[in-house]
């Protein structure tokens, strides 16, 4: 269970945080993220629970695109050429974490959790997995206009659930 979060965790999320860290320490498995849009709440979970958070390696949270290229070596060409909440972009900061932290998995989120440009979506987010010897693997959601809470809560659990996938099946 989560120590300084846990009033405000649905008990679902705290039960995917629970396996996650099992899984990860169970298999020797290190962690990474990569967030924008949640802005360190995957990290955040991830740490709070106590005898397990020594899976945890790193987490990046890289909100503008600056960040992105400067932290984790995505191409600010490739972000200009299909933006920063994309699918190539996803994968990318997904890539560039499991690189340059030496974990054996890596999950990274971006989108946009609350109100965004005139001709961007509220709650298009995309996610990417990376992990040593695996194909990195994307996902896109579309959880809608529902404000940033909503939004980022969700995010936590795509990325909880993709984590556990990829932790599980090493």
């Amino acid at each position: 269970m989560t120590e300084t979060l846990s009033p405000a965790v649905p008990d679902d999320v705290e039960a995917l945080i629970d396996r996650v860290l099992q899984a990860a320490h169970d298999n020797d498995v290190s962690i990474a993220t990569a967030e924008s849009c949640t802005g360190g709440l995957i990290a955040s979970v991830l740490t709070d629970v106590e005898g397990r958070s020594h899976v945890f390696e790193r987490g990046y949270v890289v909100y503008t695109n600056d960040a992105k290229a400067d932290e984790l070596a995505v191409p600010l060409r490739l972000i200009e050429q299909n933006g920063a909440v994309s699918e190539p972009v996803a994968r990318a900061m997904a890539e560039g974490a499991l690189r340059s932290s030496g974990a054996g998995v890596a999950v990274s989120v971006t989108g946009f959790a609350g109100a965004a440009g005139p001709d961007d979506e509220p709650g298009l987010v995309h996610f990417g997995l990376a992990a040593v010897g695996a194909p990195t693997v994307h996902e896109e959601h579309h959880f809608g206009d529902r404000g940033r809470g909503p939004v980022r809560l969700e995010c936590l659990r795509v990325a909880l659930r993709m984590l556990e996938q990829a932790v599980t099946n090493r």
